[in-house]
């Protein structure tokens, strides 16, 4: 049996800021842009790797949702508590450059870990948590 990932999801408020960000700041490839019944997804994902996907999904897809449900979760992004991301990197210091060069929020300057990895933190404008890591050579 062979199970891959293929897709995650990130909520995000602002599916164009969204786009600058992982498009333009991250280098990430469009590969998908749908509206479907007010709503938008986009998908993104690292050019070398054509089979996993990032889904830049609206908060809360359900259109029945209730306006407390909704309150609740812009408050649980705005305080960055729904998923993340992380990323692999070949070079953890010249990929925290660059992102913090372009504006995003800074969580975590690069660290190396006991666990094996240098790695990064930030925030994508939605808040979402994003973390780079690059393997520690042994």
């Amino acid at each position: 049996m062979d199970i891959r990932v293929s897709q995650c999801f990130i909520a995000v408020d602002d599916h164009d800021k969204a786009l600058a960000f992982y498009r333009d700041v991250l280098g990430l490839e469009v590969r998908n842009d749908v509206g479907f019944e007010g709503m938008r997804w986009v998908t993104v994902g690292a050019p070398g790797q054509p089979d996993v996907s990032i889904v830049l999904e609206p908060p809360l897809a359900d259109p029945n949702a209730s306006a407390a449900d909704r309150r609740t979760m812009a408050e649980l992004m705005a305080k960055g508590l729904l998923r993340g991301v992380i990323f692999t990197t070949d070079d953890c210091d010249a990929t925290f450059e660059r992102i913090s060069a372009a504006g995003a929020e800074v969580l975590q300057e690069p660290t190396d870990q006991p666990y094996g990895v240098r790695d990064c933190a930030f925030r994508d404008p939605a808040g979402n948590l994003l973390r780079f890591n690059q393997a520690l050579r042994t």
